[in-house]
């Protein structure tokens, strides 16, 4: 069936950075998995997060970009993850959160590889919603 990558993330105000890494994530194999980070639990965590989509329309934009494969939904990707049929796990350098940390150690212990995807530089959703602010 050859080699399945995983990503996830929220992908709210979706950018070049993403597309770049759904394309670089894509390189490391076959079939690239991307899993959308459910808008509710979003909500329940952090408060007053602002989101500009849905979370199925999030899981829509993601699933017409032609490196995704598959788009699934997560909420807690410590406790998600396991529950994904991958081998790679991709993920940015500032996914670094307990959560986070939890999931690596998961692959670790469970033979899937972990790499790192650096973040293309001058993008980011912050600095989108801050010049969003200036318009």
């Amino acid at each position: 069936m050859g080699k399945t990558i995983l990503t996830v993330g929220v992908y709210d105000m979706l950018h070049i950075g993403h597309i770049l890494l759904f394309k670089r994530a894509k390189e490391l194999g076959d079939r690239l998995v991307v899993a959308v980070q459910d808008g509710e639990y979003i909500q329940k965590y952090k408060p007053g997060t602002p989101m500009v989509y849905t979370t199925e329309e999030r899981m829509y934009m993601v699933s017409t970009i032609r490196y995704v494969d598959e788009v699934v939904l997560y909420r807690d990707v410590d406790k998600d993850l396991p529950n994904f049929k991958f081998d790679v796990f991709a993920k940015g350098p500032d996914q670094t959160h307990a959560g986070f940390q939890r999931a690596v150690e998961w692959c670790k212990e469970n033979g899937k590889e972990v790499v790192v995807i650096p973040r293309t530089e001058g993008i980011s959703s912050t600095l989108l919603r801050e010049y969003s602010k200036t318009r």
